[in-house]
């Protein structure tokens, strides 16, 4: 389910919008391997004190942000405060199915 921080302006909820579709979308998409998707569910999963302030460079992720900011990056902030890392994560937890991976 789509949550946003309430402190976000509109800009960072359009950008969790746009990095959830396409987290959804690449669940989808035959070419992701179930490993993939389990890699991301544990980053979603995954309590912010593990990151240590980390940034994330995992491909998917760094496109879809690229994608939806419409700026060039090649690292995302491992934070669930960040709507595009949180975007992202919600969405292929959410379009992933309850009964795989044990959620």
């Amino acid at each position: 389910m789509q949550s946003y921080d309430d402190d976000w302006t509109d800009s960072q909820r359009a950008l969790y919008d746009e990095c959830y579709q396409a987290g959804s979308d690449w669940v989808d998409d035959p070419d992701t391997s179930s490993d993939d998707v389990q890699h991301v569910i544990n980053l979603a999963e995954a309590d912010d004190d593990a990151f240590q302030d980390a940034e994330i460079d995992y491909p998917a992720l760094v496109d879809a942000v690229t994608q939806a900011s419409g700026v060039s990056v090649t690292s995302v902030p491992a934070s669930h405060e960040d709507p595009g890392f949180r975007g992202f994560t919600d969405g292929v937890r959410d379009a992933t199915a309850d009964d795989t991976f044990g959620l």
